[in-house]
């Protein structure tokens, strides 16, 4: 798949062999664009609050370890119990990487709260063959579904209303896929690659779940 994941400090770094198609609503990096690095960084509580601009501490801490350019993801969740699913059909490679914080769960439609940035679900989604910019759209719609899936299987309460959860106040998802021309340009449910999304990506959340819930 040419994918590596590290741990380098206070990061965790996927490195893909060839420039990417991504999409996100990542701190740094968000929306459609060519990238190389997904970046995690840990983030401590006295390094933010109402008065610190969070983009530029990302991107400061992104540049400060070589890492410019990457999409940027920040949590207060410890990086090394991340999870790594993997599954393919034979042609296809679904690879999902999630950190999971829980205790800024939230029900969709509660209403707005304080943020508490060690809550937050940051995964990615590889897919590792070529998608359409409509294709990636949907593709991140599945694995949204599915690490919302992931939460309502656990029957996890919003900290806010009491209702079921359905993600983090905080949440973050990138899609990543081959940029290549074309692409495929279906990947929902019926397909081999949105089953595999949905597999891998409600696996990566439902153990990082589990992993917290067991303390």
């Amino acid at each position: 798949m040419g994918m590596v994941v590290e741990r380098s400090g206070r990061f965790l770094i996927v490195r893909f062999g060839e420039t990417m198609r991504g999409l996100s609503w990542a701190i740094t990096g968000g929306g459609f664009c060519h990238t190389r690095l997904v970046a995690w960084f840990h983030v401590r509580y006295e390094e933010l609050g109402p008065a610190r601009d969070a983009a530029y501490l990302m991107r400061t801490r992104l540049r400060e370890a070589g890492l410019s350019g990457a999409v940027g993801l920040m949590t207060a969740t410890y990086l090394d119990g991340y999870e790594d699913v993997e599954a393919s059909d034979g042609r296809i490679v679904v690879r999902s990487i999630a950190t999971v914080g829980l205790s800024n769960a939230l029900a969709i439609g509660d209403p707005p709260t304080a943020e508490d940035g060690a809550g937050t679900v940051n995964l990615l989604c590889h897919i590792d063959v070529p998608l359409s910019r409509g294709a990636m759209v949907e593709a991140l719609s599945l694995a949204t579904e599915a690490r919302t899936a992931a939460f309502m299987e656990t029957g996890l309460k919003s900290t806010c209303s009491g209702r079921d959860a359905t993600g983090t106040g905080t949440d973050c998802i990138v899609i990543t896929s081959r940029l290549r021309r074309g692409g495929e340009r279906y990947v929902g449910k019926h397909t081999p690659i949105g089953s595999l999304i949905g597999r891998t990506v409600k696996e990566a959340v439902l153990r990082g779940i589990q992993a917290r819930l067991r303390g």
